[in-house]
């Protein structure tokens, strides 16, 4: 570990700030036409970010990428439910978060996090520990996008173990499952928290991996998919679908509740909510049809 807690913590907002920058850049190539605007913020309880968003591109119709730097004297709720012995201890966190919702229906939403935190206890040295991932939710989904998909976790994996993918494979999975209507958000990927017990270099590496690894995932399916046509029903099922996504980032996810709960900038937390969705009572896809086939790629299962 770098020599102080400072220094760790500068270490790793240093290569998130660069990442953020990195794939600002690489989603602005890959749309063609379409550029970041940034606005930058602060929190009052300490701390602030960099918010940036894409809108009304020649692909994405929203992007959103935020790095955020927040510090506070108690973790919410949210943060301590599964560490209560960390409840009233100062913290501070960074991170990198981004959600991207392309315009063409055959094209999927993607979502990345990766984030680093502290916390000391009182009498204690501090406390600290990686997570994040990425996944993938397609609405007209392809084998091959999937496969590349989960190649690229798979391999960035490699590494750090012979069960990593594996692991943070199924966690993913868990994870990015709605509860309340029996499906996976997407395809997954791989989502990790609480990464320490590597020590504090091999952890950054594999963040730096994912991180690192999301634009290599994504990219080439964007590619491959934005100039594919589509018409108004394949729009509208992907405004339908793009209900699941609010669902789960409001009842389900935990990212969402930390960043109200710990004060934070609301417009930047609810960026990666669709700009446009449509909810219908009681949908079915015509059986057989394209729109249904999506159900047979929203659970668990091996991909590769």
């Amino acid at each position: 570990m770098p020599g102080t807690a400072m220094d760790a913590f500068d270490t790793v907002s240093t290569y998130l700030k660069s990442l953020q920058d990195r794939i600002c850049a690489a989603l602005e190539r890959a749309d063609g036409t379409g550029c970041f605007a940034e606005d930058t913020w602060q929190r009052a309880e300490g701390g602030g970010g960099r918010s940036r968003v894409l809108k009304a591109g020649a692909v994405f119709e929203q992007a959103g990428v935020g790095y955020s730097e927040v510090s506070g004297t108690t973790l919410p709720a949210s943060a301590t439910a599964h560490r209560p012995e960390l409840a009233g201890a100062p913290w501070k966190a960074v991170g990198v978060s981004l959600v991207i919702h392309p315009e063409n229906p055959y094209v999927p939403t993607s979502h990345a996090n990766v984030r680093f935190f502290q916390a000391t206890p009182e009498g204690r040295e501090p406390i600290w520990w990686f997570g994040g991932g990425f996944d993938l939710t397609p609405f007209y989904p392809f084998d091959d996008d999937v496969r590349h998909w989960h190649t690229v976790a798979r391999d960035l994996c490699a590494p750090f173990g012979p069960t990593r993918y594996a692991e943070h494979k199924a966690w993913c999975d868990r994870y990015f499952f709605l509860k309340h209507r029996n499906e996976t958000r997407g395809v997954g990927g791989l989502f990790f928290d609480d990464l320490n017990a590597d020590g504090f270099d091999k952890s950054f590496e594999y963040l730096r991996a994912v991180g690192d690894g999301y634009l290599d995932a994504y990219v080439p399916i964007v590619e491959r998919r934005k100039n594919t046509p589509y018409g108004e029903r394949e729009r509208e099922f992907q405004l339908y679908r793009r209900g699941r996504y609010v669902e789960f980032n409001l009842v389900w996810d935990r990212g969402t509740l930390f960043g109200l709960q710990s004060g934070g900038r609301t417009e930047s937390i609810l960026m990666s909510l669709p700009p446009r969705v449509r909810f219908e009572y009681q949908y079915a896809p015509e059986a057989g049809s394209a729109e249904a086939k999506l159900n047979d790629y929203l659970v668990p299962r091996e991909w590769l």
